[in-house]
């Protein structure tokens, strides 16, 4: 493609280290350099564009020595800050410039008005009168010290106000005679309404509130705690200096006990409150009001490490209730492990290792029933395993993951070693959790002497709790492949032997997962089955009769999905399962329960049933390589081409599958992993792929659901949902598919399909997608412009595939309706104007349409541009007759809209067309009846 120059900056010479000029000595350039940048500079604020002023400056000074003219520059700086609105970067600049010299009148100043703004009202009076004593007479500092101490009286007035509310406010709720329930909730919501604002909460802060807090803490009554935990929230938001004061005041111990407490929303609050506290402060100081420079620099790691400690105690705390424990879980996973690999410190995961690695354990081996045994929900032991595997994929070395392999022995083996069938149950539940979990850690400690064999065992016990134990230990090991040669060999006749045999329909439903795990070994190769013709179908039945059966606990029939996951890589078991209505309603149900363990195991059986999953097409040559070498070719069912995966999506869409994935989204559990993301995201990129499909998706909050998995997650599956949502906005009114703020949220994912490394498909969508979105308004033009889509768009223009060419220029169509697209056209040294001159004049029509239609925009929008258009190719005249000439009466339209434009910009571009044919032509076309 045509090479797009850079933007050289005007007035500066372009010089090479020798370059056309001569050899100049590097600190005469230097010196030019940044007197020309700072000239520059001024130019641009007087012209009103400050960000672009702000660069100049920032770009002088990293070329100036001199003291003086470093003053000057982050003076400007200030200057430049305070019109963009950034007061804190305004204060710094402006302190510099005052530390080089004391009596600069006009960095006082802009400090002044700094501080105002950041409201520390004391410092920026203090600037003022300064200002005043060095220069009596100026009457614009007169009149802002003036307007300054009116705005501290009025400030003051109503602070005194705000005091006298708040006290109101905690006297109503600490006031135990108060018996009006109505007044006590509206002084609550009173309360959590102004801490969320920055200065009520340092109102409250201030008025002894933290203390009050407590006491509200203390009355043990749910309504005032969750009063008192809703306000802390406002307190220590973005606040790292008042969360450390208010962890030392409530203490790390009192806020584990209220997380801990049997209340569910007290629990739920205390850990949102806990979560606020973290972000505070391993983020810093975000809300502070001082600038980075003179900040004062908190050591937090020791908070860090207290609170996690006493979250780690909790979890092995016979007193805390078992949503208390989940909810530590869920916050371990959060603030524990890093949340990129580009950051370096992984310390606090190696930590908690070191320090709970055995508490966290003591969750995951816990036994429901046995005597002593922790108070946990369905929920606990999927986190426990979140939780380990988050740690262990934190570790960067061999010698930390070693480590861990070491502590996980040891603990397996302190149970299983001296403690009799109780102590193996224990430690055989621990293998299940890690296999769960970190299975490279869960493979290690199947491999310890006597384990295996306790399973296998264990499996013909006549205690229900124990074969639970241990069936789901086999089932667990049957999923890695490393064992499942073993397990094939010694545990399928076991499982048979039980499937056949047991009277107990929790023991026979997960002797049945083993058995689909084992039997689905060939994926989704038809050439490949494990069993019998027709036993695969007969396990399917089972398990669609267990999943329906109400009777049986929503604990035990998750294993019937779990089954499903597995024989659902049959095509002949998927067409069974979509028909059986009844089968299907109860999964979603299940999707929908308190168990959200049961989540990865719905999305893996509705990527089977809508062939979702990745497969690659062979390669012809290949085929007849591997046939005449005599190997094993994969062969796809006859009942997973299109047609039969068309009707099978249609058929889940009846069924109510959308409303079932979109309430597995709003799931705040880390049972919602990434790869389970990334399943729930392929299966509704299968669900939009009809085009009269996707209202209904839409309508069933399909929409809504994709954006937050577009955003977070495996980069596949964010691509999968940003897919999702391109398509949905090309076919849809966005504004009613995204309504409100939630169309601006769709533009990040839509975007980030024009990065090269996407396909082309995903390029082109992205565009179409973001074409809708640019001709809707202005503000969604900037968020466009803002996401740094423009150069992606252009860089799409020069595409060799016509398809993704054009609609890349449509997009730039609809984006030149933004002043500062219009303004790009017109750079200097760029090709912009000319390339779409030479798209009007090409042989694809569509293409000639969306370029002429950007040009008819740009002159119209921007009339400089008209005196542009003769300079940038010779051939001008002769492409804009073209389209007049065309038998294409829209393009016949943006060619006389160009010419019209044109004529009335200015006189020598009007003279040069008058001078050609074009006045013969339009007046051939005015004459034209049938084009009005």
């Amino acid at each position: 493609g045509v090479p797009v120059p850079g933007f050289p900056v005007p007035g500066l010479p372009v010089l090479g280290p020798c370059g056309a000029q001569g050899c100049v000595p590097a600190g005469a350039l230097r010196q030019v350099t940044a007197e020309q940048l700072r000239a520059r500079g001024n130019a641009l604020f007087q012209a009103g564009d400050h960000a672009a002023a702000l660069a100049a400056y920032t770009e002088a000074l990293s070329l100036s020595e001199a003291p003086s003219e470093r003053a000057v520059l982050h003076r400007n700086r200030a200057a430049c800050y305070l019109k963009l609105e950034d007061y804190a970067k305004a204060e710094a600049d402006a302190s510099k410039a005052i530390a080089a010299d004391g009596r600069d009148v006009k960095a006082l100043f802009r400090r002044s008005q700094a501080l105002q703004q950041l409201g520390r009202m004391d410092q920026a009076v203090s600037d003022l009168q300064r200002c005043l004593s060095l220069e009596p007479r100026n009457k614009a500092f007169q009149e802002a010290l003036r307007a300054l101490g009116s705005s501290m009286h009025e400030k003051m007035k109503a602070m005194s106000c705000t005091d006298s509310k708040v006290e109101q406010m905690f006297q109503i709720l600490l006031d135990l005679e108060e018996k009006d329930a109505e007044k006590k909730q509206k002084a609550a919501q009173n309360l959590i309404v102004l801490a969320r604002e920055e200065a009520g909460a340092e109102k409250i802060f201030q008025s002894d509130g933290v203390r009050l807090l407590m006491q509200l803490l203390d009355t043990a009554k749910a309504d005032l705690m969750l009063a008192a935990l809703r306000t802390l929230v406002g307190l220590c938001s973005g606040h790292r200096s008042r969360t450390t004061a208010i962890l030392v005041e409530l203490g790390a111990p009192r806020l584990a006990a209220v997380l801990g407490v049997e209340h569910e929303q007290v629990s739920l609050a205390a850990c949102n409150l806990l979560h606020v506290m973290f972000d505070s402060l391993k983020e810093g100081l975000q809300k502070d009001f001082r600038g980075k420079e003179d900040a004062v620099v908190l050591d937090s790691s020791k908070d860090l490490k207290l609170l996690i400690k006493h979250l780690l105690e909790l979890l092995v705390l016979e007193g805390a209730s078992a949503h208390g424990r989940d909810n530590a879980l869920n916050l371990l996973i959060k603030v524990v492990p890093r949340k990129s690999p580009k950051e370096t410190n992984n310390s606090l995961s190696l930590w908690v290792i070191d320090q709970g690695l055995k508490k966290i354990l003591e969750v995951g081996s816990t036994v429901c029933g046995s005597s002593g045994s922790l108070p946990v929900t369905e929920n606990s032991r999927m986190s426990t395993s979140v939780l380990l595997s988050k740690l262990y994929e934190d570790l960067k070395c061999d010698a930390e993951r070693e480590n861990f392999h070491r502590l996980c022995e040891d603990y397996v083996r302190s149970w299983f070693e001296g403690h009799e069938l109780p102590g193996k149950l224990r430690a055989i539940q621990t293998v299940s959790c890690l296999l769960q979990g970190p299975s490279d850690a869960g493979n290690r400690v199947l491999e310890l002497e006597g384990i295996m064999d306790s399973v296998l065992s264990l499996c013909a016990s006549v205690c229900e709790a124990h074969q639970l134990v241990a069936v789901e230990a086999l089932i667990h090991a049957a999923d890695k492949a490393k064992r499942a040669s073993f397990i094939t060999a010694n545990g399928v006749n076991l499982l048979k032997e039980i499937y056949k045999h047991s009277e107990r329909d929790s023991i026979r439903i997960r002797a049945l997962v083993g058995l689909c795990k084992l039997g689905s070994a060939g994926g989704t190769d038809f050439s490949m089955k494990q069993f019998a013709e027709g036993s695969t179908m007969k396990l399917a039945k089972q398990c669609r009769k267990w999943l329906c059966n109400e009777a049986i606990d929503a604990g035990t029939r998750r294993w019937a999905v779990e089954g499903l996951a597995y024989l659902t890589f049959d095509a002949d078991v998927k067409e069974e399962f979509v028909e059986d209505k009844a089968a299907m309603q109860a999964m979603f149900q299940l999707a929908k329960s308190e168990d959200r363990s049961v989540l990865y195991a719905v999305a893996s059986t509705l990527v089977n049933c809508t062939n979702s999953y990745d497969h690659e097409e062979p390669d012809p040559q290949m085929l007849e390589l591997a046939k005449y070498a005599k190997q094993h070719i994969p062969e796809q069912h006859p009942k997973d081409k299109p047609e039969f995966v068309k009707r099978r999506v249609r058929k889940l869409l009846t069924a109510g599958v959308v409303s079932a994935l979109a309430c597995m989204v709003k799931s705040e559990n880390p049972a919602l992993t990434s790869s389970c993301r990334e399943l729930i995201s392929r299966v509704f990129l299968a669900l939009v792929e009809e085009a009269e499909d996707r209202g209904g998706v839409v309508a069933q909050g399909g929409g809504k659901a994709l954006i937050p998995l577009s955003l977070e997650g495996t980069e596949v599956g964010q691509t999968k949902a940003a897919q999702a949502l391109a398509k949905i906005t090309i076919t849809s009114n966005p504004e009613m598919a995204f309504p409100g703020e939630r169309i601006y949220e769709v533009v990040r994912p839509l975007v980030s399909l024009l990065h090269l490394q996407r396909t082309g498909l995903e390029n082109f969508e992205g565009l179409m997608a973001l074409t809708n979105l640019a001709g809707i308004s202005e503000r969604l033009r900037q968020k466009i412009l803002k996401e740094r889509a423009v150069p992606m768009i252009e860089g799409y223009m020069f595409e060799e595939h016509e398809l993704i060419r054009l609609a890349a220029t449509e997009c730039m169509c609809n984006m030149a309706m933004s002043k500062e697209v219009q303004e790009m056209f017109l750079a200097e040294g760029s090709d912009r104007l000319k390339l779409m001159v030479l798209y009007s004049g090409e042989e694809d029509e569509k293409l000639r349409r969306a370029a002429s239609g950007t040009l008819a925009m740009l002159t119209t929008l921007h009339p400089p541009i008209c005196k542009r258009i003769p300079q940038v190719t010779v051939h001008w005249l002769e492409i804009l007759q073209a389209l007049l000439l065309s038998p294409s009466a829209e393009l016949q339209h943006r060619g006389a809209v160009v010419v019209m434009n044109m004529m009335a910009a200015a006189r020598e571009v009007a003279e040069q067309l008058i001078a050609s044919e074009m006045l013969e032509i339009l007046s051939v076309l005015a004459k034209d009846k049938d084009k009005p």
